[in-house]
């Protein structure tokens, strides 16, 4: 039998890719059932069944280790979401929910990124609506140093808040692909679960509620496969373009 080469099996998990750490996060939940449809569709049943979908398609592709904010229903609060992602070391968090309009008859999928002052009124409302907890704890950068800190914190949610724009852009593309997209595709707005600094993170509206033809397509498994192979395919070209830096 031939001696155990430590340099040859050093070099060998070096060529496998890392899996990258995705927390898919079902909005609502529990006590909150979120945006209800006109004929009684809740969204936090809408939005696990996506999302659920999401997570199998993405473990299923090999490529990413996958955690979810909650698999049943059961209410979990906002600033715990996010702790759990942190808690994950999450390489990308994914907040999956479905949206409600003034107008009945404005029907599509958004993407949502961070932004303290929201890109339109609408925006600023429903991450009134969705935001229910304090901004999470800071995050430890090995020096005690506050200015240091501060300088520190800046730089990791600028570079966070980049990646997440590009994060939206991936997403604003493949949906467009195969779900229909709001005129207003790509907002901001100050939802707590975005707010982690140093994982880039987007909020996904993957339906209007309010609209009735709608809500019935949000019902349906083939419309929330169409939705997760989106952002499937997202996920793996904003991964392959951080890859080329």
């Amino acid at each position: 039998m031939a001696p155990f080469n430590a340099a040859w099996a050093v070099e060998v998990r070096a060529a496998i890719p890392k899996r990258q750490t995705i927390v898919v996060d079902a909005g609502h939940g529990g006590v909150d059932p979120g945006t209800i449809g006109g004929t009684g569709t809740y969204e936090k049943d809408i939005v696990l069944a996506t999302a659920l979908e999401l997570a199998r398609q993405l473990e299923a592709s090999k490529r990413f280790k996958v955690y979810m904010s909650r698999t049943d229903d059961t209410f979990v609060p906002l600033g715990e979401r996010v702790a759990r992602a942190r808690a994950h070391n999450a390489d990308l968090f994914l907040s999956i929910h479905a949206d409600a309009l003034p107008e009945s008859r404005a029907r599509g999928a958004s993407v949502f990124t961070l932004s303290e002052k929201a890109s339109d009124k609408e925006a600023a409302a429903l991450a009134e609506r969705e935001n229910r907890s304090d901004q999470i704890a800071g995050i430890n950068f090995g020096t005690q140093d506050p200015e240091v800190n501060e300088i520190l914190f800046d730089l990791t949610r600028r570079e966070t808040n980049n990646q997440s724009i590009r994060l939206a852009q991936q997403l604003v593309s493949e949906l467009g692909h195969r779900v229909k997209l709001l005129n207003h595709t790509h907002r901001s707005a100050a939802f707590v679960v975005l707010k982690a600094p140093d994982i880039p993170s987007a909020l996904i509206e993957i339906g209007c509620l309010s609209n009735r033809e709608e809500e019935r397509a949000l019902r349906e498994a083939s419309y929330q496969r169409a939705v997760a192979s989106a952002l499937l395919r997202s996920v793996s070209d904003y991964f392959e373009f951080v890859a080329k830096g």
